[in-house]
Parts: C-alpha cells; structure tokens; sequence
C-alpha cells in the first residue's frame, strides 16, 4: 500500500506514544518522538517504507504550525511585559547562540556547525512551558506572563532565522542572497498587506455566509497553504509564506472560527512532523555518547537558565520571577527540531549533531516539569540568606493599620474586594509584586504594599498581627500555599479565606487551616446549572435540595467547621427560595380591570408584588389603587408554591418570565426584592475575577 500503509503506522504509533507520554504527565511531542524512533530505520519495530514521503508531508505540518501561530499572535499578549519581552527576549537569544557557539568550539564543532546549534538552544519549548504552569497552577502570575511574553518573541524570531541561518553556509554568495531576500520579503509583505485588507476580509465574508463549515476549512486552509506556496514560489520559505498568512487572517473577524478549524488539521500534520524527527533519532548513538550528552545538557541548562534569571532581574524583576525564569525557560524548544531539520537538508550540521540536539532537545524538555517544582523551596531557602528587599509602602491610613482587612494579590478579583470594601468604608491594604498592578492599585490610592505575600517583612508591613482577615486571591495553589504556612508562622489564629483551582488544592488549603475556600469553576458551573433548570420550570425547592447536596458534598469539611459558615450558608439558601420573577396577565385572566387592594393577592397566593411594569413604564411598589391590564409584566416575591399559585391566577397559560437588563437593574431597587440575577452575583463576581 506505500505511503497509505505508513500515514497507518505512524497514527497509531503515534496515538500509543501520545498514551504513554499523557500517562507519564509529560507533552504529546514526546511520545510522537519516541513512536518515531520505534518506527523509524534504527529501531525498524514497524519500519517506514516511503519515508521521504513522509517528509515531505511533514514540512506541511510545519507550515500549518507557523499558520495557527501567525492567528494566534497578539500584541496586546506582550503589553504588559513589552519591555523584558521585545528587548529581553532577543538579549536572551542572542547570548545563548553565544553560548551554542562556546559548547560546540568545546566539542571540537566548526564554527558554522555551532553557530547553529546554538539558535537550536536559543528556542524554549512553548508546549513544554504551558503545560508545566498549568499542571502546576502557577498560570497568571506574573512570572508566567513573563515566560509566555518572552516564548512568543522566541517563536516569531523562529521565521527570520529560517530564512538567515542557510545563507550563512556560504557568506559570500549567502550575503547578497540574504539582502535579496530581504527585499523580496519586503515587497512580499507588502502585498500581503493590500490582499490582507481588501480580498481576504471580502473572501472570507462570502464564505462565512454560504454556512458551509467544509467550505469555510478548506478556504482556511487554501490561504495558509497557497500564501505559503506563492513564497516558495518567489525564493522565500514556504513556512514563513503560512506565517505571513495566519497573521494577515488575525485581523479578521473570522480569525477564531479559523483557529479553531485549523487547530485538528494543524495537530494531525504536526504528528507526522514529530514523528519524522523521530525517525532520525538512532538510540545507538545516544548509549554511544552518552557522557557527552550529559555534559551539554549540564552546560545548557546552566547557562540558560543563568540568562533567564540574569534578564529577570536586569529588567526589574525581583523576588521569586528571575529563579521563575531560569527553572522554567532553560529546556531546547520544539521549534529547533524545525531548524534542525532545515540544517540536516541543507548539509549545515551532520547527522551526529542533529541526534545530539534532538537528544539534549527531549532531555530537557522531559525534565522541566521537575526543575519548576523546585522554585518555592529554592526560593525559600535563598530568602533565608539574602538580604531583604527594600518595601514599598503606597497611601497607608495615617494612623496605621489596624481591624483591617489584608489583600494578597491585587489582581482582578483582588481589585473588585478591594472596591467593594473600599465602598463599605472598611480598611482594608493590598499586597502585590507585579509592578503594574501596584501602580493600579496607586491610581485608586488603596493602601498598598509592593512585594511577596510569603515574606514576613512584608506581612509585618501589612499589618498581619492587626488584621481581622486574610483574602488570598491568587489561583496559584504553590504561592497560596506559601503564603498560609507563613501566616500560620507568624499568627495561626488569623481567619484566612483562599481561593482554589480544583478540588485536590481546596484539601490541600483546608488541611492547612484555611477557614474558607472558593472554588470559581464548581460554583460557576452550579449556578449556571440553577440558572437552566429555573428557565426549565424545575420547582425551586427541587433545585435547591440538588444545589445544596452537591454543594455540601464539596464543602463538607467547611461545614463542619464553623458554626458560623452553617449559619451563613443557611441564610443564602433561604434568600434563593424567595425568587423574585415576572409574570405577564393574559387577556383572560381574572386579574385584570381590578386593582391590588381589590384583589388581595397576598391573602389569595402568598406573593408579594414588588413592582408591574405597564407600556414600558416601571413602577416600584405599586399602591393600592394600580388597576392591573393585560400584557402587564408583574414582579412577585415568593417560593415556588406560592409563585405558582399566582402565575395560574394571572392567565391559564401566563410563564414567568426573566426582564431585560434595564428592568433587572430597575426592580433590585424594590425594596425587599433581590431578584434570580442578584442572588447570583457573589458567584459570578468570583468566576470572572481570574487573577
């Protein structure tokens, strides 16, 4: 079968390596990798019989890989590292192809054949970074925003050094070729500008609006592959074309239908690209120079890892990010398999130095979700020898701080306690370490303290033996957890509430003595759930049996806790049974042409009317007098029970029905009528709050 049979045997292999390397909690690429060495001449357990073909499909994934970045990039993701980020980044790069250059004249490498293996190690995997901050919870701290800024530059300076890096093989003939490219790149650009702006926006319109989901993909891919084609055509790279057009195709307003689209095409070519890296990989060779390996990977993580921290702190950056960076950007990327393989076809490197990158490239990947757990212990044990930081203190009351509240974290949920408190007139003093959330926090004139919430020089600033209460805000589970043992240190009688991205960090917390812990996905998920079955006419009293039994089940060790908790969450449960809803009179309900005094609607129902809403007109607490129409929309406090009796009242088949947002608003100022949408504003307040 050719070609058939092998795509056959390289999904599969694939899938299982996939299996494997999900079960090890490591990044799929890992497995495509080894199932490539399993199939591939050195191994040969299912060998490849058209394995240029395969190649050559490959270079198809990575054009599709360069496409979804190019949608994908945003400037505005770097606006607020910009600066370590568009400077640091190509300081960072350009000292680690130095010392690519020192390890490979080490080695006994010629000059040109470490010049590329040091932009090999210039690369830090993007997948590998992503996957260790999110496994480990530590996704929107500023050390992760960091790491993501710099990984973004790193992956958009992977298309000039495909187009450089060949054409320093021969200076003299590769020079002049380098400034034709240049401007043939250019002049390229420049057209992909007018046809950017004027054909793809009118093409993509056209198609969008046939409703055709097959035809919308195969346009998709039609740009990124045919852009990519015309550059080969004209002397550029195919992959820098498929860059050009996925970043062309972001400025439209079809872009995220695009990604999504193209992200499983994207996923299945990409499979066979690290597969097809895979197969060069001779396992023989690594057994053979193993201690050489070893050295290099000694050497490069060492040294990148001094240049990431070094950067962190000549850029500002202090505390725990510049440790942060150098344990979390040392590892070799997935993009220098892409160069490495362009310098293997271009006879730049030999085989032997494109196994020996390939072999460093999948060590440290495979080791970094280790290194980056060692970040909160290294970085205690270092805080206990150095030399404490100097604080920065912003708007403190002038008599000091004392019964107030202290809040770790002023990110978005922290700003929002932060105003609700602020409102209530109760004091209260932020703690933050990203610079500009702290100038945030300055613009407001809260008080503020700059530096680590973990730190007892800073707690001590905060007033930690004054407060009433601890909020920790960050969904990181390490830095909240760093931040409890020391407060348990320093004053364990403190009532601290946390906030957790899951159920395992909940325990962990609540094992800790957090006196309360929120989970923002189970309670958007619950209240999203309560929200559909009330639209589904599902008795009040039924959902909240169902809300509170699962809400128990989570909360339980809460419960038990604190008499106090109890009490508070049966106060909440019991707001939620009086659910304020509007029912509209039907023309042949008995209602109408009468007044409310005439009526006695309490006596009859139990309801209360809080407000009608008659020709657009709202009127809050209606008298006596009002004489109800048909087509009013009236409000009614009540339970279930008693809301039913009256929407039955109101007209044989009246609904009740969920107001605008205008009336929502209007009717909260009823008094005594907290309506569905108030009753779920603390959850929701929590949900979008992500730090």
């Amino acid at each position: 079968m050719g070609i058939t049979a092998d795509i056959a045997i390289i999904v599969v292999a694939g899938l299982l390596g996939g299996l494997v390397a999900h079960r090890l909690r490591q990044p799929l690429i890992l497995g495509y990798i080894l199932a490539g060495v399993l199939v591939g001449p050195s191994v040969g357990l299912l060998p490849i019989s058209e394995a240029h073909e395969i190649e050559l499909l490959a270079e198809i994934g990575v054009a599709l890989l360069l496409f979804a970045l190019g949608i994908e990039f945003s400037f505005r993701q770097l606006q607020p590292v910009r600066h370590i980020a568009l400077i640091g980044a190509p300081i960072q790069m350009a000292l680690t192809v130095m010392l690519g250059l020192a390890i490979g004249q080490w080695a006994g490498w010629g000059w040109m054949a470490s010049l590329w293996f040091g932009a090999f190690i210039a690369l830090s995997s993007t997948m590998v970074t992503l996957k260790t901050l999110i496994s480990q919870g530590r996704m929107g701290t500023l050390s992760s925003r960091i790491m993501i800024g710099m990984l973004i530059v790193q992956d958009l300076a992977v298309v000039p050094m495909m187009i450089v890096l060949p054409q320093l093989t021969d200076l003299e003939a590769g020079l002049p070729a380098l400034g034709w490219a240049v401007v043939r790149g250019a002049l390229f650009m420049g057209g992909m500008v007018f046809v950017g702006t004027r054909v793809l926006p009118w093409l993509m319109r056209i198609v969008a609006r046939w409703n055709s989901r097959e035809l919308f993909l195969l346009t998709v891919t039609a740009i990124g592959l045919g852009i990519g084609y015309a550059t080969y055509l004209v002397g550029l790279s195919f992959a820098f074309g498929a860059f050009v057009a996925g970043m062309v195709l972001s400025e439209s307003d079809h872009s995220h239908q695009a990604l999504s689209d193209i992200i499983p095409l994207r996923d299945l070519f990409g499979l066979l690209f690290f597969v097809s890296v895979g197969m060069l990989l001779d396992p023989v060779f690594i057994f053979d120079n193993l201690v050489l390996i070893a050295a290099i990977v000694g050497m490069v993580i060492v040294g990148k890892g001094v240049i990431f921290a070094g950067l962190g702190r000549l850029f500002g950056y202090g505390n725990v990010v510049p440790l942060a960076l150098g344990l979390g950007l040392f590892q070799v990327g997935e993009f220098s398999f892409v160069l490495a393989r362009l310098g293997l076809a271009g006879g730049a490197i030999d085989a032997e130095l494109y196994g020996l990158t390939l072999a460093v490239a999948l060590i440290t990947m495979f080791i970094t979700p280790f290194m980056a757990q060692l970040v909160s212990p290294l970085y205690r044990l270092t805080r206990r020898f150095a030399r404490a930081e100097p604080l920065q203190t912003f708007a403190m009351p002038p008599d000091g701080l004392h019964d107030h509240v202290i809040i770790a974290g002023a990110g978005r949920v922290g700003q929002y306690v932060a105003q609700v408190l602020q409102r209530l007139n109760l004091r209260f003093v932020t703690i933050e370490l990203d610079q500009r959330r702290m100038e945030e926090s300055k613009s407001h004139r809260w008080p503020t303290v700059y530096g680590d919430a973990s730190q007892p020089l800073v707690l001590e600033a905060a007033g930690i033996h004054q407060a009433r209460l601890l909020l920790i805000t960050t969904p990181a589970i390490g830095v909240t957890q760093a931040v409890v043992e020391q407060v348990r240190r320093l004053r364990p009688t403190l009532h601290i509430v946390a906030r957790a991205e899951g159920k395992e960090p909940m325990e962990l917390l609540h094992a800790l003595g957090v006196y309360e812990v929120v989970q923002p996905e189970f309670e958007a998920a619950l209240e999203i759930v309560r929200q559909a079955l009330l639209h589904l006419q599902v008795p009040a009293t039924q959902i909240q049996e169902y809300t509170d039994a699962v809400r128990h089940e989570l909360y339980a060790p809460l419960y038990g806790a604190s008499d106090d908790y109890a009490t508070l969450s049966r106060l909440h449960n019991a707001q939620r049974l009086l659910q304020l809803v509007w029912v509209e009179l039907a023309e042949q309900s008995e209602m109408v042409g009468h007044t409310l005094g005439e009526l006695g609607i309490r006596t009859r129902t139990g309801v209360s009317v809080v407000a009608v809403l008659h020709e657009g007109k709202l009127l809050t607490n209606p008298p006596l007098s009002y004489r109800f129409a048909a087509g009013d929309l009236v409000a009614i406090l009540g339970d279930g029970d008693q809301r039913a009796a009256f929407a039955a009242w109101a007209g044989g088949n009246a609904v009740p029905v969920v107001p605008p947002p205008l009336m929502r608003n209007s009717a909260a100022s009823a008094p005594g009528a907290p309506d569905s949408s108030s009753a779920a504003e603390p959850e929701s307040m929590l949900v979008t709050g992500a730090n």
